[in-house]
């Protein structure tokens, strides 16, 4: 039998729950706390017949859904009509309390099967620690309702995005991507004490590193992806790489075709804007077979190298040339180690221009060319 779903219980005419908000009276009605505390002028009383909801459990956690189950005595048990279910952040969970007495409690469910799907974007974002608890309500036939007191609370954190959710900002970024141009390198900027450590304490390989946790917030690669960031775009009137840089003066050049090549894959890993008109891709290069590469199959939408809006590789008269996406700024991820014998390391002529910084950096929640409808 299918599990019926809170799929859209505030705003969808189809909602099993529409019928139930529409019934609730604002000025009657103040919901309990989790501790079970009302006024005396509470529309809703406490019943001890009803059951109490125990040993709750949380399943199939999505970034913006997950199913709730739980146990219940028998006693009574078919007077119950619906489920109160208060979700809060876990951040909140010191006032373990509803927001506004005045107004029904967040989700309120006619009392289904369980297990039940809890779904929705505007209340559910990725990546992000919830509590959760559960009342049994009964409604009466003036339209009040008797509860069961809350049940004990309980924690879990919801997933990342999944390669669907990928795919959606993966084609929201292929609208703004703009012209290929062409460009032969790939280049790393830090400071000269970066490179000092490498040359002293690495052998002169660049190691990989765990991505922070700059972009979008249900991004599977921040804070588990190990890699080196490279940039690959160039000035459009020189075909060079900018001589300014947010990461450091000394800047590491190396040919595109050792990094991107056709023993490599290439996988879409996000797609986002820090509050400017700037937009940022996150693309990952994984030579085939290696680690990187395996955990990106499992995670990212993955590329055609030489046919996609952002980074190409093709060969024409015998040499690999390249291009990349003019209108969108590009961050590549280079999985395995990089010696720096493979390149040049020199100081740049420009400036630091630290205000173009991706470190860390939080998704501007609002826009709407790099958001998707699932949680933010």
């Amino acid at each position: 039998m299918e599990v019926p779903r809170l799929d859209h219980a505030l705003s969808s005419p189809t909602s099993p729950c529409e019928e139930v908000i529409k019934n609730l009276s604002l000025e009657a009605i103040q919901l309990c706390d989790r501790d079970g505390n009302k006024s005396q002028d509470s529309g809703i009383a406490e019943m001890e017949e009803l059951p109490i909801p125990h040993n709750i459990r949380i399943s199939n956690i999505t970034c913006d859904s997950f199913k709730i189950s739980w146990e219940m005595d028998s006693k009574s048990k078919d007077r119950i009509t619906h489920y109160f279910i208060d979700l809060n952040k876990k951040e909140n969970k010191n006032s373990n309390k509803f927001k506004h007495k005045d107004v029904p409690t967040k989700l309120v469910a006619k009392a289904v099967p369980l297990p039940m799907t809890v779904r929705g974007h505007w209340f559910l974002s990725p990546r992000t620690e919830y509590t959760v608890a559960v009342q049994t309500a009964s409604k009466q036939v003036d339209g009040d309702y008797v509860v069961s007191e809350w049940s004990e609370i309980i924690e879990f954190c919801t997933a990342d995005y999944s390669k669907v959710h990928l795919t959606q900002l993966l084609e929201k970024a292929e609208v703004i991507a703009g012209r290929m141009l062409k460009f032969s390198v790939f280049y790393r900027n830090q400071h000269k004490e970066y490179f000092d450590y490498i040359r002293e304490h690495h052998g002169n390989a660049m190691q990989p590193s765990v991505k922070d946790n700059s972009g979008s917030h249900g991004s599977p690669i921040s804070g588990k992806l190990e890699g080196i960031f490279f940039s690959c775009s160039t000035e459009f009137n020189t075909g060079k790489p900018p001589q300014d840089s947010p990461y450091g003066r000394y800047r590491f050049e190396i040919a595109a075709e050792k990094l991107f090549n056709p023993n490599t894959n290439l996988y879409f890993g996000d797609f986002y804007c820090m509050y400017t008109a700037y937009h940022y891709v996150i693309l990952v290069i994984a030579p085939v077979g290696s680690p990187g590469d395996e955990f990106c199959k499992q995670r990212l939408p993955q590329l055609n190298s030489k046919d996609n809006k952002f980074l190409t590789c093709r060969e024409e008269d015998g040499m690999l040339v390249y291009h990349h996406a003019q209108d969108v700024i590009l961050e590549v991820i280079y999985t395995d180690p990089v010696d720096l014998s493979l390149g040049t390391v020199a100081e740049i002529t420009g400036h630091q221009l630290m205000s173009l910084s991706t470190a860390n950096a939080k998704k501007d929640p609002s826009c709407k060319i790099c958001n998707i409808s699932v949680g933010r």
